[in-house]
């Protein structure tokens, strides 16, 4: 009989226990954190390899050089766009750690408001400068969906350029790297679908493959963007949360310091009545 209450103790306790440290988790927080990095992750693996087969598919196909020196020129423009995407790898991975804690931080403040932690206003200057980040990298994610959505179109125009080709006979089009800005006006690097290389381009899974990353980056793209509007909710509630805590912990310390003051009162005149009637 005691070792089954010892085992229903036991398990009670172990309940409880589970209850608590799922009941203590900011999922809101935890939920756009793993939808940032899944976008962020989509976005710079895909948008990297897309760049590296667009830079094949000019030398391959356009025949577009290198420019000597430190000219810049569409291969020093793609570099640079590499580089970009390093950095917001890094610079996200690190923001959406900070966000989570944040949301561990004000979970457990609004959760033990009234234990060992204490509301002040160092928690809600650190919210609004998180809740301004956040602000800021939503609308750099904004430009950065736009800016994806461009090479998209373009190589969306070349694959129907192909699939027109097979479909109608004696169709003529081209694709001038001018009216994109890849080449100066100067360079004549036009490729049109009467030449061998064209349909090689077209054949090839160089140009299928580019054109579905750069669309799985475009997608990454609008999962951070949608990561972010998550977050700036979360923030938001978590600010509202912390002003509303801190007000209530005011007033319970002013409570507190009144009801003191009534008992040092009722005790002094407990101890004049005493004296006076000694």
């Amino acid at each position: 009989m005691e070792e089954n209450m010892d085992e229903s103790q036991s398990q009670k306790g172990c309940k409880e226990c589970c209850e608590r440290c799922v009941g203590s988790l900011p999922w809101a927080s935890l939920i756009a954190t793993i939808l940032l990095y899944m976008g962020v992750a989509l976005f710079c693996g895909c948008g990297h390899e897309a760049l590296s087969g667009t830079v094949t598919i000019l030398q391959n196909y356009f025949e577009v050089i290198r420019a000597p020196g430190e000219t810049l020129d569409v291969f020093t423009i793609i570099d640079i766009l590499k580089y970009i995407i390093y950095g917001l790898a890094a610079g996200f991975f690190v923001f959406g750690v900070l966000l989570l804690v944040e949301g561990f931080f004000t979970t457990g403040a609004i959760r033990d408001l009234y234990g060992e932690f204490k509301i002040n206003a160092c928690g809600r200057c650190l919210t609004a400068f998180l809740m301004f980040l956040a602000y800021l990298f939503f609308l750099v994610w904004l430009g950065v969906t736009a800016f994806t959505s461009l090479p998209v179109f373009v190589y969306f125009n070349v694959w129907s350029m192909c699939q027109n080709t097979s479909l109608i006979t004696g169709a003529s089009f081209c694709v001038d790297l001018r009216q994109f800005g890849a080449v100066t006006i100067s360079e004549g690097k036009k490729l049109c679908t009467e030449s061998d290389k064209f349909l090689k381009m077209c054949e090839s899974n160089e140009l299928d493959l580019t054109f579905h990353l750069f669309v799985c980056a475009l997608a990454g793209a609008g999962a951070a963007v949608i990561a972010m509007v998550h977050f700036l909710m979360a923030l938001a509630a978590n600010w509202g949360y912390l002003k509303d805590a801190s007000r209530m912990q005011k007033y319970e310390d002013i409570k507190s310091k009144e009801e003191q003051e009534l008992h040092d009162i009722h005790s002094t005149r407990s101890k004049e009545r005493l004296n006076a009637y000694t």
